[in-house]
């Protein structure tokens, strides 16, 4: 089974994610809306479910007055193809590369690949520069931007929240913690700031891991689980800690797709 977890450049107009998120119908597993990075990520299965959402999103949001934390190429920002056990990895690269030329062709947006070529950051530092699109025009598109299509492993994207509103100290965090298994960056979020990050190899690396170090260091607010996580990731953490985590069985790719077979049994 493929999953794909979209992200889209819209987080303050709740009906427009709505509409936007349904045109997936039973393919939809989570929506998690953020209004400070102004993003949403929607998580899904197959394909036409993505292609559903992408063309929604391109025909209802307008890159050009978007503001919010998160960098961003596109009002489509990152499709992110991901093969589910036992799904061989090939299947996914396979969906990306189908997309892309969707993308491209269809909604006429350009469209960089990333996966085993290059990774997301070196598509979000080079588009456009010296990084050309894989596929479409060679230019934004004039609403849309452009989109970052992947083919990767499953991960965890997950936030901290620090106590202390001390921005240079979250970039500091930040740094500390990159690495293979982390990709981390220091945001401001309001009057707020966060350790935002991106847990690559979660069976290494996972959300209790980096909750420690950072806590370890710095007061945390709150923890933020954004999407959904592997039930081995879960259950690999002692369920004591779990509430304080932002973790729970029912936020599980597994539990969302036991619920998806109930609603089409």
């Amino acid at each position: 089974m493929i999953e794909c977890v979209v992200n889209i450049s819209e987080g303050r107009r709740g009906e427009v994610v709505e509409a936007i998120a349904a045109t997936a119908g039973n393919d939809l597993l989570d929506v998690h809306v953020d209004a400070d990075h102004n993003r949403s990520v929607l998580t899904l299965v197959g394909e036409d479910s993505v292609r559903a959402v992408a063309a929604e999103a391109v025909a209802r949001l307008d890159l050009g007055p978007h503001e919010g934390v998160h960098p961003r190429i596109g009002v489509v920002d990152v499709v992110p193809f991901v093969a589910l056990d036992p799904t061989p990895f090939s299947e996914a690269m396979a969906a990306r590369d189908r997309f892309v030329r969707w993308a491209a062709a269809t909604l006429r947006v350009p469209c960089f690949a990333y996966g085993p070529e290059r990774s997301l950051p070196e598509v979000r530092r080079a588009a456009f520069t010296s990084l050309a699109p894989d596929a479409g025009p060679g230019t934004p598109h004039p609403t849309a931007g452009a989109i970052a299509v992947g083919a990767r492993p499953v991960l965890v994207a997950y936030n901290l929240w620090l106590v202390e509103p001390d921005l240079a100290r979250a970039r500091q965090l930040a740094r500390s913690l990159r690495g293979p298994a982390v990709r981390a960056l220091g945001l401001r979020v309001g009057e707020h700031v966060q350790v935002s990050m991106n847990l690559i190899d979660p069976t290494v690396v996972g959300p209790a891991d980096v909750y420690a170090s950072v806590s370890a260091l710095s007061g945390v607010e709150r923890a933020e689980l954004v999407g959904l996580l592997p039930r081995a990731v879960l259950e690999a953490i002692d369920p004591s800690t779990w509430e304080r985590l932002d973790l729970a069985q029912d936020r599980t790719i597994e539990s969302r797709l036991e619920a998806r077979a109930r609603r089409a049994s």
